[in-house]
């Protein structure tokens, strides 16, 4: 049993693909923990389809660079969320609807700019290949995963202030709006830094699923963070696994694995579960 699971990682390319599956499941979902808890889990699908515009510019200048793609795609994905929010301040309209109408647009004009470009695989960007993890894409990961902790250490305290109650935070301390930007630079970094292994449409599978399976172990925020990193570590090694054996892409693959605990952890969790709902209470 032990060399089953240990045989897919005998291979240098397998290897780099679980160090950095690993990082992005340090980094992303505590971010993801934070977006639940202020109603914003859709705000992580706008910017996974936000960034592909900005990733297939960076693509088309410096070909398949990891950093011209990743920088395109911070910059692109920033743009979505900041205007977005714009928007819906100058029109009085909701922001979710805002959001619904960037993220198409910015899906079909990346779709549309990759296309001319026939030397760019689609389906590679898009579900991500575990091929294409080479050390400048770990380095990148890594890279995002060591801004991302200590930043959001820094703005923990105003951040858990600023989703629990932002009018109070607004008429004592004010700011709500920069903590609320720097937050969403973060989701941006992580949604970019595992598109090369997970794809621009799965990347936010390791962020979110592990995230809203963790509600269902805890209910405090520190202990679903860590909950929520367990789950989504788990998910990058069995998933790793299944892509190995199974002969699928990684990103799907991990995702589905994430999907499958987020399911045993809705139906068997201490909170909030099917099981603890059938169970009668004093």
């Amino acid at each position: 049993m032990l060399d089953v699971l240990l045989e897919p990682f005998a291979l240098g390319f397998m290897r780099r693909a679980l160090a950095g599956c690993i990082a992005l499941s340090v980094a992303a979902p505590p971010l993801g923990v934070f977006l639940v808890l202020r109603r914003m889990s859709l705000m992580s699908d706008v910017l996974q389809h936000g960034v592909l515009p900005g990733i297939a510019i960076g693509a088309m200048f410096a070909g398949l660079s990891m950093w011209a793609m990743g920088l395109g795609g911070v910059v692109a994905g920033l743009l979505v969320a900041v205007l977005a929010g714009w928007l819906a301040r100058r029109t009085g309209g909701r922001e979710d609807s805002q959001l619904a109408g960037m993220y198409l647009v910015a899906l079909a004009a990346g779709v549309a700019l990759i296309s001319t470009r026939h030397s760019i695989d689609l389906t590679h960007l898009l579900f991500g290949n575990v091929l294409a993890v080479d050390t400048a894409a770990l380095l990148g990961m890594a890279a995002v995963a060591t801004v991302t902790l200590p930043v959001l250490a820094v703005i923990w305290r105003p951040l858990v202030l600023e989703s629990l109650d932002p009018g109070f935070m607004a008429a004592t301390a004010g700011k709500g709006g920069l903590w609320h930007l720097v937050f969403l630079m973060l989701v941006v970094l992580c949604v970019v830094s595992g598109f090369v292994a997970l794809g621009t449409l799965m990347s936010v599978g390791l962020m979110m699923l592990p995230a809203i399976a963790a509600r269902h172990w805890s209910d405090s925020l520190a202990g679903q963070v860590r909950m929520a990193v367990a789950l989504a570590c788990v998910a990058s090694v069995g998933g790793l696994e299944v892509s190995y054996y199974l002969d699928i892409p990684a990103g799907p693959a991990i995702v589905l694995t994430a999907g499958g605990l987020w399911m045993l952890s809705l139906l068997t969790g201490l909170r909030g579960s099917v099981w603890r709902a059938a169970v009668p209470r004093a």
